[in-house]
């Protein structure tokens, strides 16, 4: 009966891991007003002097999560994150796919999960980026993501960086 016991209490405590690991894996909410929370964002990167970067995937997306952990796990790509991007993960799910903001935005999704779209400080797309080409085997390249940020920062598309 004891052998029993343990072993019920080892099962719970397994189940109990497993339910917070997927809980923290839950980046994407599917009840969010997308189209509010964008335009809280955008006004956010207008007084920070900021772009917008919105990750565009779901729950139950792999590479969605992936793609999330490596830009946390990784300082260097934080950093760049932090210093020029307000980062909103915006939700595509069978729950809610958020069509009209994905059509407003000119249907991203289209470049499959996840997509990145980097908007300006007013609201205005400036790019998309499929998220495949940013891959290195079963993972995310750091010199390609890095990349990609960076030719999209704010002082990258500053004019005045280019006239001396």
């Amino acid at each position: 009966m004891k052998k029993i016991f343990q072993l019920f209490l080892i099962l719970c405590i397994l189940a109990a891991t497993a339910h917070a690991q997927e809980a923290t894996n839950k980046i994407y909410n599917p009840n969010a007003d997308a189209k509010s929370d964008i335009a809280k964002a955008v006004a956010s990167a207008d007084s920070a002097g900021k772009h917008v970067l919105l990750q565009i995937g779901g729950n139950w997306c792999p590479w969605c999560i992936k793609f999330n952990n490596f830009c946390k796990n990784n300082s260097s790509v934080d950093s760049v994150l932090q210093k020029n991007y307000v980062v909103l993960h915006v939700n595509y799910s069978k729950e809610n796919k958020n069509l009209e903001v994905l059509k407003s935005l000119g249907f991203p999704q289209r470049f499959g999960f996840p997509v990145l779209v980097v908007l300006d400080n007013k609201g205005n797309r400036l790019h998309f980026q499929d998220s495949g080409f940013l891959e290195l085997g079963d993972n995310y390249d750091k010199s390609k993501v890095l990349t990609f940020l960076k030719c999209w920062t704010p002082s990258a598309l500053n004019p005045e960086n280019y006239e001396k």
